[in-house]
């Protein structure tokens, strides 16, 4: 089975416009983009390329032009609202937008929701969000890595006023990635890191590919000594069919970037710790648990580890030291491999029980009906967990939810 790869080099810095010239140039299509922008848009935005030079290499550039004046800014509900009028084939825009309004939301002490993008909210901003979207699958790109990224240095100017180079969105969404200064002035843009974080699952040289295109996208200005562009380069990987492969140290390497928290106590009721975790997971932790330790002098005591994307890490940093004793937290990068999952509703006498799917390649390869629903349906039948638990599996079998079975064709997420 072949699939076609993206590696980004975002070595000179990244911004939304320098990703979607550069998709471009590497051959997806400008009328399917300028297609989905007037789909969200409403057809009040132009989405146009010429070429360039760049310290002296050929470039595309893309350029957004608003076709109305003065583009209002907008909140993350605002810009929610616009893609999901536009259907599911935006889902992909969302997250990035997501991922924006949660670090401007932390650094500005604000909820996501109430967020106001300003530049990131006009509509240039929206059509390099949308586009870079649609350019992506218009390529039949299915995975996206990238290298280290270069975010700048010095000061820039703000509508918050003189901020420092990284500015603190870019920062945040920065967490757990390979970063650099690499030159003058702001090099990385928030729309430019939220696009690169939402499409690449791992910070990684690039990998062994047939390389198939190559595109360079042009940043605005053009200084000296250094090539202000993206590269993508895209290629075919290869791979085992999924009804014959095994396993291999390569097909499992990771393709997410998590933080892992860590943090010692001996000095804390053990009595909280079961809130404690709840409310880390209700926050937006990827896994939250407890390793009884032993500490100087003898003292019994447990490791707190929480496991999270790295734009949650700093308010679940904050939690921590909010809910706990503890007066120092340690974090270390991490790759994490996380398989598709969904959720699927199986009936157990006259109740509703959700059953989490995990999936891969077409594959079921987990299911796990949800225990809390199925605790709360023994007490009102007055049972053992354990045996509404195994008619729960039974009714996930009857559903054609069984592990190594091909995924229900009704469950299946639209391609």
């Amino acid at each position: 089975m072949t699939r076609r790869h993206a590696w980004v080099d975002a070595s000179a810095g990244i911004a939304g416009d320098m990703l979607l010239g550069a998709l471009l140039d590497a051959g997806a299509s400008l009328t399917a983009v300028q297609s989905a922008v007037d789909l969200v848009s409403g057809g009040t935005v132009r989405v146009q390329t010429r070429e360039v030079t760049r310290g002296g290499l050929r470039a595309l550039k893309a350029e957004v032009e608003p076709l109305v004046d003065d583009p209002p800014h907008r909140t993350w509900r605002e810009v929610r609202e616009m893609l999901e009028r536009a259907g599911p084939g935006t889902r992909t825009a969302v997250a990035v937008f997501t991922a924006l309004a949660e670090a401007e939301g932390r650094v500005h002490g604000m909820k996501p929701e109430d967020v106001h993008f300003h530049e990131v909210g006009a509509l240039d901003a929206i059509a390099d969000v949308v586009g870079c979207c649609v350019a992506l699958a218009d390529l039949d790109v299915s995975t996206v890595s990238a290298g280290p990224v270069a975010l700048g240095s010095g000061s820039v100017r703000t509508t918050h006023g003189r901020l420092p180079v990284p500015v603190p969105a870019v920062a945040e969404l920065a967490r757990g990635w390979q970063v650099s200064a690499g030159g003058d002035g702001e090099l990385a843009t928030p729309t430019g890191l939220a696009l690169l974080r939402t499409f690449a699952r791992a910070c990684e040289p690039l990998p062994p590919m047939v390389l198939e295109s190559i595109g360079v996208g042009a940043g605005t200005r053009d200084p000296a000594g250094r090539a202000n562009a993206v590269r993508v380069l895209v290629g075919a990987v290869e791979g085992v069919p999924a009804a014959t492969r095994t396993a291999s140290a390569e097909e499992y390497t990771p393709t997410e970037s998590a933080l892992l928290l860590e943090a010692n106590v001996d000095d804390l009721d053990p009595r909280l710790w079961p809130g404690i975790l709840t409310r880390l997971l209700a926050a937006g932790a990827s896994d939250a648990w407890l390793v009884p330790i032993v500490m100087k002098k003898g003292r019994p005591a447990h490791t707190l580890n929480v496991l999270c994307p790295p734009g949650l890490a700093g308010a679940l940093r904050d939690q921590i030291f909010r809910d706990t004793s503890t007066i120092g937290v340690r974090h270390s990068p991490r790759g994490k491999v996380a398989l598709e999952r969904l959720f699927a509703d199986v009936t157990v006498g006259d109740t509703r029980i959700p059953v989490k799917v995990a999936h891969r390649d077409g594959l079921v390869v987990q299911v796990m009906p949800e225990f809390d629903d199925v605790a709360a349906l023994a007490r009102r039948q007055d049972r053992p967990e354990r045996l509404v638990l195994l008619d729960a599996y039974a009714a996930a079998s009857g559903a054609g939810l069984v592990v190594g079975a091909a995924l229900p064709e009704k469950l299946r997420p639209e391609q």
